[in-house]
């Protein structure tokens, strides 16, 4: 027997969420670093309804691929999409091709926490701002912090 491929995963998974279903969906990568960290923790996945800017969606971006990054703008039916932890470059799909909205992160010990906690939102409202100088923040979280608690 075969190992499925990421995409057979990502399409069981999608499968899942569209009946109904919440799924808990490992992350890989530091692309949204500081808040999910990728090869540790996972998100749940649940249907996605009334999508805004600042949800975490897992989207089919560029016609190519699968990702899971925050919106940063929606612009009728076009959704711009970039990870917390990239310094630069956006994805971009149609509001269709949002497959599913994450909305718990959930930590190697299985705590469930939410992405949408007043905290959260304003901590990544920051983070936003931050952009200019994410590179230097986003260096020094990895060498120490990172290593530290994992």
């Amino acid at each position: 027997m075969s190992t499925p491929s990421d995409n057979e995963i990502i399409q069981s998974a999608i499968k899942l969420v569209n009946e109904g279903l919440r799924v808990t969906f490992p992350v890989k990568g530091y692309s949204m670093l500081p808040f999910i960290i990728g090869g540790k923790e996972s998100v749940d996945l649940v249907k996605p309804e009334n999508l805004q800017v600042g949800h975490v969606v897992l989207a089919w971006v560029e016609g190519c691929r699968y990702v899971v990054h925050r919106i940063i703008k929606i612009d009728g039916n076009l959704v711009v999409l970039m990870g917390d932890g990239n310094i630069a470059g956006v994805e971009h799909c149609l509001l269709s091709d949002v497959a599913a909205l994450a909305v718990n992160v959930v930590t190697p010990a299985g705590k469930h926490h939410d992405l949408y906690a007043p905290w959260r939102i304003k901590a990544s409202h920051l983070w936003w701002r931050l952009l200019p100088i994410r590179r230097w923040i986003l260096a020094i979280y990895r060498r120490t912090i990172l290593k530290i608690i994992y």
